[in-house]
């Protein structure tokens, strides 16, 4: 199964370019779900029709279904969501306020993330199409794995064996009810469906990313911010779709002064981007909307290119013993932006807000680093 999806800034035109992309991968013989994961759904605008929260056929090989968040987390973790509500609501009556309160900063959209990993495994579809929520927010989700993992592993057994020896005394004397094994069942549910999604994620024979933009400054540098910490977590973005373009015909008169903008914001595309397959939308004369409308600009596209297809793949992480250094891909990082230390056998590379841990290969085990620098998109690290 291939599973593509899209992301980038709010408002640039994901859902059309997911759409468009899923109508012309269906009209090439192949079984295509096209699902939004962003809570502020409009795929169902897009085709111009009602789509639930199960797939709704819009014609032959094509489905879209917009994800219910509240009924997809209830189904991950009712039972630790019943103990913790039990816990807020002891001393007061059970108002709306406790339910606001156990509404977690990403995790309905996670929640909504695991449908993915569903039709995967279900193998029902050749292809899905993810219209995933704005930039932010995904690289959110994306990193849960990785930041729980450890404490899952770690602690969740000691928690839980704790509870089952010394719940009944605590209970009785404080009072405060002490959680059961379905609700350990849960967490441990949560933490397997993420370790199996990021495993899944990180597979570029399968999974690709691609960022949508707009050839405007302010949404170029957060591509750029979005493609570089993409790479950081390892995930293959495998191509940029540039979206709204102005005909140069309608540029004439009072927008005139726009042409010229609109070229250095596409000369800035080409340099940024060169290495990764751009596809460029110009401005359509009607809204992206209908089956119809859709069609039409996907086959526009992508042009000889197969949308469904893994347009391009890097990789991040490159080791030369030889030469005693590691290479790791950081496009756009900037040198004055950039943390790099070294602890417990591992990298922490810091791009402002963003932080990553890379294991340090047994050759350099017993190493330091010793240098580093940026050469052609890479952060080269020497160790000796």
């Amino acid at each position: 199964m291939r599973i593509i999806i899209y992301t980038g800034k709010g408002g640039v035109g994901k859902t059309s370019m997911a759409a468009a992309a899923a109508c012309q991968i269906a009209t090439e013989g192949k079984k295509v779900l096209v699902m939004s994961t962003d809570q502020a759904h409009s795929l169902g605008d897009s085709f111009a029709m009602e789509i639930k929260k199960e797939p709704v056929k819009i014609t032959d090989n094509l489905f879209a279904m917009e994800i219910d968040t509240v009924y997809e987390s209830e189904k991950s973790w009712g039972n630790l969501k019943e103990y913790m509500k039990r816990l807020l609501t002891m001393q007061s009556e059970s108002g709306i306020e406790v339910e606001e309160l156990l509404v977690f900063p990403g995790l309905e959209e996670l929640f909504s993330m695991f449908k993915i990993l569903e039709f995967s495994e279900s193998g029902e579809y050749d292809t899905m199409i993810v219209d995933c929520a704005p930039t932010g927010e995904t690289l959110s989700l994306l990193k849960y794995p990785e930041r729980l993992s450890d404490f899952i592993n770690k602690v969740l057994p000691m928690k839980q064996k704790a509870a089952k020896t010394a719940g009944p005394l605590v209970e009785k004397a404080m009072k405060i009810p002490m959680p059961k094994d379905d609700v350990f069942q849960d967490i441990q549910y949560v933490m397997e469906k993420m370790e199996k999604l990021q495993k899944l994620m990180l597979n570029k024979e399968i999974v690709s990313l691609r960022v949508v933009t707009t050839p405007e400054r302010i949404v170029i540098q957060e591509a750029k911010r979005n493609f570089t910490c993409l790479y950081l977590y390892n995930y293959n973005v495998d191509a940029v779709i540039v979206n709204r373009i102005y005909p140069k015909a309608a540029m004439e008169g009072y927008f005139s002064k726009w042409i010229q903008m609109q070229e250095e914001a596409l000369s800035e595309i080409r340099e940024s981007f060169g290495v990764v397959p751009c596809f460029y939308v110009e401005l359509q004369k009607q809204e992206l909307r209908t089956l119809e409308i859709l069609k039409k600009v996907g086959s526009e596209i992508y042009g000889e290119s197969d949308p469904n297809a893994i347009l391009f793949r890097e990789e991040i992480y490159k080791i030369d013993a030889k030469q005693g250094t590691i290479k790791i891909y950081l496009p756009f990082a900037n040198k004055e932006e950039l943390q790099l230390k070294q602890a417990d056998r591992e990298l922490i590379i810091g791009v402002k807000n963003e932080t990553r841990r890379f294991p340090v290969p047994k050759e350099f085990a017993d190493k330091e680093i010793t240098q580093a620098k940026f050469e052609e998109g890479y952060l080269r690290i020497w160790f000796g």
